[in-house]
């Protein structure tokens, strides 16, 4: 079925348009009714979307429809003020609601769910323990009605035992959720960089950045466990950047990448990288899909599904929020090469969750 045609907005949404209608222009560039022009087309795109993505949800391989849904998202996230428009807010905060109630209500008795959030934010849950990854409110956007209401956050950050932070820069990191991991008494892991000076910082786990090298962390107050390695990776210069593998108790692992760019004095990081798979079973890597080389990375790390992040950050530059198609002349990048190999991989956008089950080895 293709992308569906919608003749009647949601009420809500309409609501919403009026409302904008009734304010100063969100784009400066364009006139009263240029500018509501834009946000109602963006109501408009975004609820085909949505109904599209639902109807084909995530999964190997990419049905077309899901692909074109996938590119309708990349030319409404590409508007400069996107984050600006109450259209956009509402998609944002309504898959971030779907992610709870999923979290909620569904129980996981085999493999795991895996939930992608905004930017490159993932929480992975098996039967034994729920981690979090770069969990933020969707501040870096600095748009007034996008960021995540604190009571919002809450409800997940209730539902996970630890949040793995891989770096130091704002749309990775947000104090706020990182306390309220703190006064639950669930860790909070991240480089030494981050919060070094802070308060707050001295309530951080600092775990080895060594590679290869398995470490314990204990959860739920101590009554579970689990085997961690910190990969001492970096981003653009002399930011640490922690690539995280986790092994859950029930022996699945999970990767994340953090914003992982190998240039400069940072070549020497594929001396560990290009070795990952010969120490550690990787099942889902999950990278920032703007980093140079990824098809390489991919090709270290060898995991059974690929899961990337970082797409439509939208506090960055236009330029710079890495679309769904990929924009390999954005850093030369290797996405294609990836697609077209024999790797899973999966693209997913804000609030949508994809459940992992290993195949049995032959």
């Amino acid at each position: 079925m293709p992308l569906r045609y919608i003749c009647f907005l949601p009420l809500i949404i309409l609501a919403d348009i009026a409302a904008a209608q009734n304010t100063a222009t969100i784009d400066p560039g364009l006139n009263e009714k240029e500018d509501a022009y834009m946000t109602r087309q963006a109501a408009a795109l975004l609820d085909s979307a949505r109904a599209t993505l639902r109807e084909h949800p995530p999964q190997y391989p990419e049905p077309e429809q899901r692909r074109l849904a996938l590119l309708v998202l990349d030319g409404v996230f590409h508007d400069k003020y996107a984050a600006y428009r109450k259209p956009v807010q509402g998609f944002f905060r309504s898959g971030f609601q779907r992610v709870i109630a999923n979290m909620t209500d569904t129980p996981v008795t085999d493999g795991a769910m895996i939930y992608k959030l905004y930017n490159m934010a993932f929480v992975v849950r098996t039967p034994g323990a729920t981690i979090a990854f770069d969990l933020t409110r969707g501040g870096s956007a600095k748009a007034p009605g996008f960021t995540l209401p604190d009571d919002l956050m809450k409800q997940l950050v209730d539902q996970c035992d630890v949040l793995f932070i891989s770096h130091r820069h704002g749309d990775h990191t947000d104090k706020v959720v990182a306390q309220m991991f703190i006064d639950a008494g669930k860790p909070v892991v991240a480089p030494p960089q981050v919060w070094a000076d802070e308060p707050i910082g001295q309530a951080v786990t600092r775990l080895k950045r060594e590679a290869h090298t398995l470490q314990s962390l204990p959860i739920k107050d101590g009554q579970a466990e689990l085997k961690v390695v910190v990969y001492p990776g970096h981003q653009m210069g002399e930011t640490e950047n922690n690539v995280t593998l986790v092994f859950m108790p029930e022996g699945l692992s999970f990767c994340h990448l953090g914003d992982q760019i190998n240039e400069g004095d940072f070549m020497e990081d594929y001396a560990w990288i290009d070795e990952v798979s010969k120490h550690h079973r990787v099942d889902v890597f999950m990278p920032n899909c703007w980093t140079n080389e990824l098809y390489r990375i991919v090709q270290g790390i060898d995991p059974k599904l690929v899961l990337p992040g970082h797409e439509n950050e939208l506090g960055h530059p236009v330029d710079d929020r890495v679309p769904y198609w990929g924009d390999e002349t954005f850093l030369n990048l290797t996405n294609c090469q990836l697609r077209e190999s024999s790797y899973p991989l999966i693209v997913m956008t804000w609030g949508e969750w994809f459940h992992y089950v290993p195949q049995k080895e032959e």
